[in-house]
């Protein structure tokens, strides 16, 4: 049985913002987090299969996230723990409008040391779709493990999924970043980008374009998130938007991730080639999909907030009714 999602990358601590005790320091929650090990988690949720490939410290950081990872029934087989390494922490605090600003504890981290020789190769291969981000970019040997796997991947046939996550305090200069993360787009045969990325990974802010730009270098679907507004799907057979769904937003940490996570799914269950998916069935995917990230601005944290299959399918029956 093929794994329907394997995803590589960073796993990490965010430590959310939770108020002040009675002294006026301020309080920070411990989430399990890290949007390659967000979308495991979406995946598995949403009636999925998942894999994670990745590094934590040999640390109370890293055993905490390899058991939320495994509680879930995430395969964990490949989640390596280097004592010569300290897990990544994310410090994250979380404006009046529900938007993040991140503080993170990476010099070097261990997730951006896991070498290609340390992946296993077998769980790449065996995979219905290999799913990257570009933070595994930012330093070696995290840089070439990424690529050799992803050229492993395609060699087997797998699909290769693409959500570049721009943060900018990670990477020397947004000129390296920018070099960097559009370095992947060929290989992708589907990829997500936020409406605060267009210009980064396609020089054009108009989301549709940059939607056309990116499908002319490779891959077969893209998706923009346009945040409240929904979404944007795009293939060659044209572009759709689906709006969005009204939610209270406790957080918007992980929206993306479980956005993506059940893009991927419905991918994964559609058993045809991404080229062959019709644009009316891609936009049932993209309605599926806000459905499930406005389920996960409702919660607090990016894991703990993902929705089930069920919940989602009951939201939307409601949304319908």
């Amino acid at each position: 049985m093929r794994t329907d999602v394997t995803a590589f990358g960073e796993i990490l601590i965010d430590f959310t913002f939770d108020g002040v005790n009675e002294g006026g320091a301020a309080l920070f929650a411990q989430h399990p987090g890290g949007a390659p090990a967000n979308v495991c988690v979406g995946v598995k949720r949403l009636g999925g299969t998942s894999a994670f490939i990745g590094k934590t410290g040999e640390d109370m950081h890293g055993t905490m996230l390899k058991g939320v990872l495994d509680a879930e029934g995430i395969d964990v087989s490949n989640l390596v723990q280097d004592g010569d390494f300290f897990t990544t922490l994310a410090f994250v605090s979380v404006g009046p409008d529900g938007e993040r600003e991140f503080s993170f504890s990476r010099k070097p981290g261990a997730d951006t040391q896991m070498t290609f020789e340390e992946m296993d190769t077998d769980l790449i291969a065996n995979s219905k779709i290999f799913h990257v981000g570009s933070l595994s970019l930012t330093d070696e040997p995290a840089r070439s493990a990424t690529l050799k796997a992803i050229e492993l991947a395609k060699d087997n046939g797998v699909i290769i999924s693409y959500d570049p996550n721009y943060r900018a305090s990670l990477w020397n200069s947004e000129e390296e970043a920018i070099k960097q993360m559009r370095s992947l787009v060929p290989y992708a045969d589907i990829m997500k980008i936020s409406d605060e990325e267009t210009t980064l990974l396609s020089g054009h802010e108009d989301p549709k374009e940059a939607a056309e730009i990116l499908l002319s270098q490779g891959p077969k679907v893209v998706a923009v998130t346009l945040g409240s507004h929904g979404a944007l799907v795009a293939s060659q057979e044209g572009t759709r938007v689906v709006d969005g769904f009204k939610s209270e937003v406790a957080d918007t940490n992980g929206a993306g991730d479980s956005f993506w996570a059940a893009m991927l799914t419905q991918a994964a269950h559609a058993d045809k080639p991404l080229e062959e998916i019709d644009l009316d069935t891609l936009e049932s995917f993209l309605r599926f999909a806000n459905a499930t990230a406005a389920l996960t601005v409702r919660k607090h944290g990016a894991i703990p907030a993902m929705p089930t299959k069920e919940e989602v399918d009951v939201f939307l029956a409601e949304v319908d009714a």
